[in-house]
């Protein structure tokens, strides 16, 4: 079933960029990025009710820490899993930085036990270092890219997405990342509509309506990804259930 129309999620892109003052009705309050009033904190500085390899996982200094080194490089992407639910409409909120790979926010998981231990697939809000995907939509282990950053598309039953709509470029999301500090995420997830905002930017939006590959809850996770020795840091993490 469609919860949104594609129509109206079209719209929703155009009034989404900012708009010039006029006279008349009053209009939306002003962006927060960092506004968390009616979230939960689900970090309280420690590892409770966060699940992950011990080697590569810890809570230090008010984050959630995942890094390799040479000496303990990855052999497969792992996860660190939130274990207290798996929240079906939702909105997450949190800080991260990184400084080295790839990264990126698990929503709407499943683990992969046959594969290894904290390995999940499912949609992803995607980051990297070198800034070339950071705020588009993935699906781990599933049917691959699914909104670039700049992009409001869609999926039907048996087809590739689809872009139904454009935001702002790129190239202008690109310079939106703090490539070497922190940056604010939010994930809205909303029936079978996915909203990726990225330090108060509209960096990706997806309409999924492939009812047999779709997923509508499931685990969050934190991923580490295979490659050069990295570290990522997790904070501020907010989770509002709708």
């Amino acid at each position: 079933m469609k919860i949104i129309g594609l129509a109206l999620l079209a719209a929703f892109a155009v009034v989404a960029q900012q708009q010039p003052q006029r006279r008349g009705p009053a209009l939306p309050e002003a962006l927060v990025v960092n506004a968390t009033e009616g979230f939960e904190s689900i970090f309280d500085g420690t590892m409770k009710g966060w699940d992950g390899d011990p080697d590569f996982w810890r809570a230090e200094n008010g984050a959630l820490v995942g890094e390799s080194t040479k000496e303990k490089p990855l052999k497969v992407n792992t996860f660190l899993i939130w274990r207290t639910g798996k929240p079906a409409n939702f909105e997450l909120k949190l800080d991260f930085k990184m400084n080295s790979t790839n990264s990126g926010v698990q929503y709407r998981s499943v683990e992969m036990p046959d594969i290894g231990k904290w390995v999940l697939k499912g949609y992803q809000a995607d980051f990297d270092f070198e800034n070339r995907y950071t705020g588009q939509l993935y699906e781990e282990r599933g049917r691959g890219f699914l909104a670039m950053r700049g992009q409001v598309a869609t999926i039907e039953d048996g087809k590739r997405p689809r872009v139904i709509a454009n935001l702002k470029s790129n190239e202008d999301l690109r310079g939106a990342v703090n490539i070497n500090g922190w940056n604010t995420l939010h994930i809205i997830a909303r029936g079978n509509v996915l909203i990726h905002i990225l330090n108060g930017q509209l960096a990706a939006a997806f309409v999924d309506d492939d009812a047999k590959n779709r997923a509508m809850d499931g685990l969050i996770g934190f991923q580490m990804h295979v490659g050069p020795p990295m570290k990522v840091e997790y904070k501020n993490i907010y989770l509002k259930k709708l």
